[in-house]
């Protein structure tokens, strides 16, 4: 895809004037980095970091049969989430391999909000919509019309709290969303996730106020030292909170059970069935491999697709893999045996026909004490 084929979001412009290295990703021109890319994780886990995320999908499912819709197509139990809360979850085929993996927003018994990744945004709508069959509802993509931003780190809540009219940030808990007026605009989502493994919130307004949002958010938050942050600092970041990315940690060959997602995947019978079910309740009473960290001292830095060895057994590949400037050393995540899997264990990791040797360790490298 040439540069004049990718999108843009609202805040191209807005990058590329404070510095930002674009690059593809998803089909789109995004901002990989406007300084040090260790500099701009450093910054999150410390401060504060301003993240445009234009590029992720945006679905509304409304509608008398959102929820038992949605029931027979993601992982998660959408009938037990709260209104105002938020669940991760994956959608999958009938083998149990995911093609992405979501956040939905309940806002009540007729409306869940999805959030999907950009480079398979249109494969979720044309799941959705070949599956509806007789159900009361409709499946609408509000990309185009809602902005995505989101602020990350410890003093995000502070940072955002003077641009937020009528509503106490620290009411809004963890994976709970509320309306809000946010400079100005009203019925702004405001939710708080994040893919740091930080305190952090996100905000969906309408697209055409991306500028004058982004420029309020950076001038309300210098006090607490809000950087842009580009996504390179945000792969490292969710890499160190082991979360998991899509062609990375998880995709079609690479199962939510294995990938130790059980906690978006539902087996409970009142759930119903759901696509995908069948298959993963199989690998959960028999898993072959597991997601794993692994850290080196070495110099080389594991990279996707490195190949692992025991000894002159190849046992996997490398998933992810960054310097860690929160710990420190090198790190990566890998698929292994179930048999190796075992914290303390030692493999090989070749680069180019030369080995360094890991350790293998358990997933997050990095969390916080959460309130």
């Amino acid at each position: 895809m040439s540069d004049q084929d990718l999108k843009q979001t609202r805040l191209h412009d807005v990058h590329v004037q404070a510095g930002a290295k674009m690059v593809p990703f998803g089909g789109w021109s995004m901002p990989v980095q406007y300084a040090s890319i260790l500099d701009e994780a450093k910054r999150v886990r410390a401060h504060t970091g301003l993240f445009d995320l234009g590029h992720m999908g945006r679905i509304d499912v409304t509608g008398a049969d959102a929820v038992p819709f949605l029931d027979g197509l993601v992982t998660s139990y959408v009938a037990k989430i709260p209104e105002g809360s938020i669940r991760y979850g994956l959608i999958c085929g009938e083998d149990g391999g995911p093609f992405d993996d979501l956040l939905l927003y309940k806002t009540d018994a007729t409306e869940v909000f999805v959030v999907a990744n950009a480079s398979n945004k249109a494969a979720v709508l044309d799941w959705m919509d070949s599956h509806k069959g007789d159900h009361d509802v409709t499946i609408t993509d509000r990309s185009d019309e809602l902005a995505m931003i989101a602020l990350q780190g410890p003093k995000s809540q502070a940072a955002l709290q003077p641009v937020v009219e009528d509503k106490d940030l620290s009411e809004v808990g963890y994976y709970k969303f509320a309306f809000a007026t946010v400079c100005g605009i009203p019925n702004v989502r405001v939710s708080r996730t994040g893919y740091t493994g930080e305190d952090g919130f996100e905000l969906y307004f309408p697209d055409e106020e991306s500028p004058r949002v982004w420029a309020a958010l950076m001038e309300a938050g210098a006090d607490q030292h809000i950087a842009p942050i580009g996504l390179g600092a945000r792969d490292t970041l969710r890499l160190e909170a082991g979360m998991p990315l899509y062609g990375h940690e998880i995709d079609k060959d690479h199962n939510p059970i294995e990938a130790g997602l059980n906690f978006g995947v539902s087996f409970k019978e009142e759930k119903g069935d759901w696509i995908g079910r069948e298959a993963l309740a199989k690998i959960k009473e028999s898993p072959v491999r597991k997601l794993v960290g692994i850290k080196t001292d070495g110099k080389r830095v594991p990279r996707q697709g490195y190949t692992l060895f025991h000894g002159d057994e190849e046992v996997g590949a490398i998933c992810s893999g960054a310097v860690s400037p929160t710990l420190d050393t090198n790190i990566g995540s890998a698929y292994l045996p179930v048999a190796l899997a075992e914290p303390g264990q030692t493999i090989d990791m070749d680069i180019r026909g030369k080995r360094q040797s890991c350790v293998v360790c358990e997933l997050p490298f990095y969390s916080r004490t959460r309130k």
